[in-house]
């Protein structure tokens, strides 16, 4: 007697969030002064300060785009959302990084999200996260402006992937009456003149003229907007709700991969090494 193979197993189908109970998903923004947190099944995103601990002991695990205490980070992060995780299950997150955060920075990261008991963790360059967060053209050459509260990232995307980029350690936390906003219009319009000094194709030059996206705390800012804009002779579009658009556009590629698990298939988003 002959036995007919079995049939090779076929994938279920993932349903939709909040529907599918078999999964959880967390899109994480990991700030200096806030930290982002979304989570599959809520419709609003969790805002709190980045510090290790409420009064007086509290520090600072994050500063200017570097985790500088890894446990704290976790510690904050465990405070944030381990309670809300089910009991069964691991999630699968994505977490907005600066673009210029490199191994070191996604290494940490992922030490201190493993608090969250993740099945899966990928990362995105914040730079695109905005851009998928404001629904942007990236079939062209895309310039994106991030002026955090401590870091000011100035990133060029081509076809959804960083080309160049470029950052300082400074941001909307540091005005004061010493520092006014125009050093942060200052050394936005340096970073891009640097890049156009430096790029060999039309592409840095293609999406200034197309216009700059704006986000973070910056794009709030009137006078800044309006000054960049002059500076750079060109339009710049600040995205809704800027100060949540790392996280949100986060929140869409998890949405993706939940969708497709492998996520192999998604640009722009890797495996933390």
């Amino acid at each position: 007697m002959t036995t007919a193979p079995s049939p090779r197993p076929v994938a279920a189908r993932h349903r939709p969030w909040p529907w599918c109970r078999q999964c959880t998903g967390i899109a994480l923004d990991l700030g200096s002064a806030r930290t982002r947190a979304w989570m599959s099944g809520r419709r609003s995103i969790l805002d709190v300060p980045t510090v290790t601990a409420a009064g007086d002991s509290a520090t600072h695990p994050i500063q200017r785009g570097t985790i500088v205490d890894t446990p704290g980070t976790a510690r904050m992060l465990n405070r944030l959302l381990g309670h809300r995780l089910p009991r069964f299950g691991s999630p699968l997150l994505i977490l907005a990084t600066p673009v210029l955060g490199g191994l070191a920075y996604r290494a940490e990261a992922r030490t201190a999200v493993e608090v969250l008991r993740p099945r899966t963790v990928l990362t995105v360059p914040t730079a695109r996260a905005v851009a998928m967060a404001a629904d942007a053209d990236l079939t062209h050459p895309l310039l994106v402006l991030d002026i955090g509260a401590h870091l000011t990232e100035v990133t060029l995307l081509a076809d959804g992937a960083v080309t160049d980029a470029r950052h300082t350690a400074l941001g909307t936390g540091d005005l004061d009456g010493l520092t006014p906003p125009a050093r942060i219009t200052d050394a936005v319009v340096a970073m891009v003149t640097a890049m156009l000094d430096q790029d060999r194709t039309s592409q840095t030059l293609d999406a200034l003229r197309r216009g700059a996206l704006l986000a973070g705390g910056g794009a709030l800012q009137p006078n800044v907007t309006y000054a960049l804009s002059h500076r750079l002779r060109a339009p710049v579009r600040s995205v809704p709700a800027p100060h949540t658009a790392a996280v949100r556009g986060a929140a869409r590629l998890l949405q993706a991969a939940h969708a497709h698990p492998s996520a192999a298939g998604i640009p722009g988003i890797t495996h933390p090494r």
